[in-house]
């Protein structure tokens, strides 16, 4: 029996990624890929597989319109303007972020009631470390003290799926991402996009600034497994969430981002390591300064999901990537 899944936010590496794991996971699945102009689809799959279309879910009657299509097996809430591009537009972020979810789990609580909903959410709806307490350690129990506009409509996304999951209205799955390193393809409206610039563009030999203190400590994890996670809390029986909260901080490691640039040279060379430029940008460098570094990541481990391996070798994969 064919199994529906829709993506939105689907032109994102990570929902090109999640696709392309999908499909390799289940021959029963068909994806719907949305985004604000039709993503692409990747040259191996099966085209009667995809489905691919362009939405604007901030129009409710487009995201209607769309869901109205399929009865769903699971929908992945990925779209969203990101962290710097939400501090510089504050109505965009909140139609993006806030309005066009609100729109899709509308539609779903009204006539696919039960829907299982994975919304992609940040560590951004944290406060900066020293808010964590002497341990400077981070879980869900912390109490959430966004310090951007993009932290605050994530908090407030969470909030509501929380409530529709509690009234049995929709099934949601809540996961706080890691910074995802390393990111192929072009920088994003992401105040963390240098973090997977300083290794992608030196090993595409093109040049790279670092705007923040080499030296800060920050929490990544590799895109292999931010997907394999993604699938996997897909398919956790509701009832291990317990009854508080869908909310789960996915596993992800704490490094110095002078860590990420020895990586670098390890697998790059000297050459590589010589293209990235150290000039700290005050704006980005706050944004920084704001996010948690460590976490208890217990309770995701308790739920099976996968921790990440180590840095070098994400740094490695990224490499071995561009050669095939």
């Amino acid at each position: 029996m064919t199994r529906h899944i829709l993506i939105t936010g689907a032109s994102g590496f990570v929902g090109q990624e999640l696709a392309t794991a999908l499909l390799s996971s289940s021959l029963d699945y068909h994806l719907t890929l949305t985004d604000i102009t039709s993503p692409k689809v990747f040259p191996s799959a099966e085209p009667s597989r995809i489905t691919s279309t362009q939405t604007d879910l901030t129009d409710s009657s487009a995201a209607a319109a769309l869901l109205s299509t399929q009865q769903w097996h699971a929908v992945y809430a990925l779209h969203g303007i990101m962290s710097s591009g939400s501090e510089a537009n504050l109505e965009l972020g909140y139609r993006v972020n806030l309005d066009a979810h609100r729109h899709l789990y509308h539609y779903l609580r009204t006539h696919q009631p039960g829907t299982k909903v994975i919304f992609t959410s940040s560590t951004a709806v944290y406060g900066p470390p020293s808010t964590a307490g002497p341990t400077r350690t981070f879980s869900e129990a912390t109490v959430p003290l966004p310090q951007t506009s993009y932290g605050t409509q994530k908090l407030m996304i969470e909030c509501l799926l929380n409530d529709l999951s509690r009234r049995g209205l929709l099934d949601a799955r809540i996961v706080r991402l890691p910074s995802v390193v390393v990111r192929a393809g072009a920088p994003t409206a992401a105040a963390s996009s240098f973090m997977s610039g300083i290794v992608r563009e030196p090993l595409n030999s093109e040049k790279s600034v670092l705007p923040v203190d080499k030296n800060l400590d920050v929490w990544m994890c590799s895109p292999a497994t931010v997907v394999k996670n993604l699938i996997g809390i897909k398919d956790i029986p509701a009832e291990k969430f317990g009854g508080l909260t869908r909310t789960v901080n996915l596993p992800g490691v704490t490094v110095k981002l002078a860590d990420i640039l020895e990586a670098l040279e390890t697998v790059g060379g000297k050459e590589a390591r010589a293209l990235v430029e150290e000039k700290v940008d005050p704006v980005i460098e706050k944004i920084v300064l704001s996010w948690p570094e460590k976490f208890d990541i217990s309770r995701a481990l308790g739920l099976g999901l996968s921790q990440d391996g180590p840095l070098i070798e994400t740094v490695r994969a990224y490499a071995a990537s561009l050669k095939k």
